[in-house]
C-alpha cells in the first residue's frame, strides 16, 4: 500500500496521480464536490510531447497529445488546477477542486480517503502491465556446437 495518508502530499505527486486517475473511479472516490467557481471553466486543447533520444539527448518534438485543464476556486477562496489527458471535462473539474481540498485542512482526510486508493489502483495497474511485458520476454541463449567447442 503506497503511503498518502500523510498531511498535505507533495502537490505535484498529488496533481499527477489525480490526473492519471481512471474518471470512473474518482467520480466514485470524490461522489460531491463542494461549492466552488470556475476561474477557468474546462476546456480542451493540445500540448506538444517532447522526447530525449537516450534521455541525454536534445529534446525533440515527438507529437501533440490532448488535453483538459480547469481552474477553480473553493469559497474559502483557495485555488486549484487541473490538466488532465483527453476530453474529460468533468475529470478536470473535479481533479481541480481535490487539488484545491487538498490545500486545505480537509488533506489528511483526503490523502486517506481519495489519495491512497489512487495511488494503490496506479500500482496495481503498473504491476499488471510489467506482468504482461514479463509474459512476453524471450531468453536468448547459444548452444556450443562439437566443433566450436575447440
Amino acid at each position: 500500500m503506497t503511503d498518502m495518508s500523510t498531511p498535505q502530499p507533495d502537490r505535484p505527486r498529488t496533481m499527477g496521480l489525480l490526473a492519471r486517475a481512471e474518471p470512473r473511479r474518482l467520480a466514485e472516490l470524490a461522489p460531491d464536490l463542494p461549492a466552488h467557481s470556475l476561474l477557468r471553466a474546462p476546456e480542451i486543447g493540445a500540448v506538444m510531447v517532447q522526447g530525449r533520444q537516450g534521455g541525454t539527448s536534445a529534446p525533440f518534438n515527438l507529437g501533440e497529445m490532448t488535453v483538459t485543464r480547469c481552474s477553480v476556486r473553493l469559497d474559502c477562496g483557495t485555488v486549484g488546477h487541473a490538466w488532465v489527458q483527453g476530453r474529460d471535462k468533468d475529470h478536470a473539474r473535479r481533479a481541480a477542486v481535490l487539488d484545491a481540498l487538498m490545500q486545505t485542512d480537509r488533506a489528511p482526510m483526503l490523502a486517506a480517503m481519495v489519495l491512497a486508493p489512487l495511488a494503490d489502483d496506479e500500482a496495481a495497474r503498473r504491476e499488471e502491465q510489467a506482468r504482461k511485458a514479463g509474459a512476453t520476454r524471450v531468453e536468448f541463449f547459444t548452444m556450443v556446437r562439437g566443433e566450436d567447442a575447440r
